[in-house]
């Protein structure tokens, strides 16, 4: 409602003008003052406002990227899984890995969960109570190296890792403040033994520090957890290797007991597919168990398969036979004279038991004859037995997925002398895994392929096929070896139903730079079935001793050639290989009288 009240003019002047004077004159400008100050004081208001509003605004910006970072922490904290790669306070948790399995989907290595327990020292009221009571229920805890890290002024230490479940309760129960448990993966292998030296594997943290292990590191894994990006091991795609279980346990089995009963020092024992290069089954014996890999840093626990370099002995014989047949200067026909011995200034070499006549090629395989091994390397020259060595891969370190490959040993000066001994396997050393990498291109139709620890299709190897020598070569040596198998030194590994070929290898040990005529490398390589190979089977034994049944021998055939022959007899059936009894076509008829082509 309006007020009724008229409105006085004179009022409304006295009000924007201010009083008249006492002396009756005009206002002197003091309501004018008053108004412009009041707008002026109206404007720094607004104009404080506006900047107290932008601040308002700059401040709720600030809390809301302050506090989104937070929000998104907490969910990254919900999102991944606890035993993500982190750092914590200087400690690390341990990453997920894939697990590891073997050509038919069996656990080879695979994470579990576990707890470690950790200490904030600047939070513990009582060091000496806190060791007292945690040394109680972990007595393995060296009380005094305890005390003292619990005495610092630090935000972390580690008190142990790898807690088991009771351990995790005993400790959980003493309620120390300060005192906490963090998740964490520990790898184990459900296996023990079984592929040790091809698994290596991996410490406290889950690095990988041998074999796969370490492997699997160098394909990225290390950098991701590193990074933060570590997925659980659900979410990993398993690695899938070559390796066989049960041929794995087969080998290892006949291995032990033949190391035990040949008394020797150390022995290995390969299975290789020589159509794709996968190793079926690698055995080196000691081992370790690396579930607890204290063992594996004895210097006798080596991979003696691809980390230990050998003279290979008469297997070697094999390359050179190959070498000399694709060369086109020898032919299975040619014959050599091994008569006496064969003199190179003041070295003479001769042949363990000679024959003492002229021998063709395969007499010369079947006898082992060195002498004439060394005339047929000589027939090639020394340019040209180089030239194929390195073709074959055996001057140059093999690599493979192990990190753990030997360089093998090369003489310095190479003459017509280096060449003579080299091919009967005297004066370079190599792995074994390499010299077997080479008899398989040589048996498998003369593609050499790098030997692979992982799974690999008939598609994938054919692709990686590299061609060393010529279909009709590789014949010829199938032939010879099978020869050897029926008639020469290979004759303890034959199996009947499987066709074995082979080649026996002893060397004499360079012991403080001279060869030990007692103490023996020995070797043996067997193919079965010889005229179409699958499988190259390799057995080693460093220092065998002779036994009363091998009247004192301690060559090869009489442990590695039998030991191989329990091998093929045992895990053939394992891995698919049927027996047959029907002799095959013979590849070479005028050969006929030496009856390479038998059943056995």
């Amino acid at each position: 409602m309006l007020d009724p009240t008229p409105v006085d003019p004179a009022a409304i002047r006295t009000a924007e003008q201010g009083p008249p004077s006492p002396n009756g004159a005009a206002p002197a400008g003091r309501g004018l003052w008053r108004g412009r100050l009041w707008h002026h004081a109206r404007d720094v208001f607004r104009m404080r406002a506006e900047k107290s509003h932008a601040r308002i605004l700059v401040l709720v910006l600030a809390f809301t990227v302050v506090f989104g970072a937070v929000t998104a922490r907490l969910v990254s904290f919900a999102i991944v899984p606890q035993h993500a790669s982190e750092r914590i306070g200087g400690g690390v948790i341990s990453a997920a890995r894939p697990d590891i399995v073997d050509r038919n989907g069996e656990v080879l290595a695979t994470d579990i969960k576990t707890y470690s327990v950790f200490a904030e020292p600047r939070n513990i009221i009582d060091p000496d109570e806190a060791t007292e009571l945690i040394t109680a229920v972990l007595p393995d805890l060296n009380a005094r190296d305890l005390r003292e890290k619990l005495s610092t002024k630090r935000g972390f230490v580690w008190v142990k890792r790898e807690l088991t479940p009771n351990q995790r309760n005993e400790v959980h129960r003493l309620g120390i403040p300060g005192v906490g448990f963090l998740p964490e993966n520990k790898r184990v292998y459900p296996n023990g033994p079984a592929g040790a030296h091809i698994l290596g594997f991996a410490n406290v943290d889950n690095e990988g520090i041998a074999g796969i292990e370490k492997y699997i590191d160098s394909q990225g894994l290390k950098d991701l957890a590193g990074a933060g990006f570590a997925a659980s091991a659900a979410d990993l795609k398993p690695v899938q290797l070559s390796l066989d279980l049960p041929a794995e346990h087969a080998v290892r089995d006949e291995l032990v007991k033949g190391m035990a009963h040949f008394k020797a020092k150390a022995a290995a024992a390969l299975i290789l597919d020589v159509n794709t290069g996968e190793v079926i089954s690698l055995v080196s014996l000691p081992d370790f168990d690396p579930n607890n890999p204290v063992d594996a840093l004895e210097k006798d626990r080596i991979n003696r398969m691809a980390v230990g370099v050998y003279e290979m002995g008469s297997t070697f014989k094999a390359i050179t036979t190959a070498m000399a047949l694709d060369s086109g200067k020898v032919s299975i026909n040619s014959s050599f004279d091994t008569r006496g011995g064969l003199r190179y200034g003041r070295f003479t070499i001769k042949d363990y038991h000679g024959t003492n006549r002229v021998l063709t090629v395969p007499e010369i395989f079947l006898h082992s004859s060195n002498i004439g091994t060394a005339r047929m390397a000589l027939a090639v020259g020394v340019d040209g037995h180089k030239t194929f060595l390195k073709k074959m891969g055996q001057l140059d370190r093999l690599k493979t997925e192990l990190p753990e490959n030997a360089e093998p040993i090369v003489p310095a000066r190479w003459g017509e002398l280096n060449t003579m001994t080299i091919a009967f396997g005297h004066g370079l050393a190599v792995a074994p895994l390499q010299a077997a990498a080479a008899v398989g291109a040589l048996v498998n139709g003369g593609n050499w392929i790098t030997p692979t620890f992982l799974k690999r299709s008939d598609e994938d190897a054919k692709a990686s096929y590299r061609r060393v020598i010529k279909p009709e070569t590789s014949e010829a040596l199938r032939y010879i070896m099978r020869l050897n198998g029926t008639k020469g030194s290979a004759r303890k590994a034959l199996v009947p139903g499987y066709f074995v070929g082979g080649k026996t290898g002893t060397a004499e040990k360079v012991i403080g730079g001279r060869y030990a005529h007692n103490r023996l490398f020995t070797t043996f390589m067997a193919i079965a079935p010889a005229d179409k190979p699958k499988y190259l089977f390799v057995t080693v034994y460093d220092e065998p001793q002779g036994l009363p049944e091998s009247s004192g021998y301690a060559t090869a055939a009489w442990n590695a050639g039998v030991t191989t022959g329990k091998i093929i007899e045992r895990v053939g059936p394992l891995l698919g290989l049927p027996p047959r009894f029907e002799a095959p076509a013979m590849p070479f008829p005028t050969m006929v009288r030496l009856g390479a082509w038998g059943t056995r």
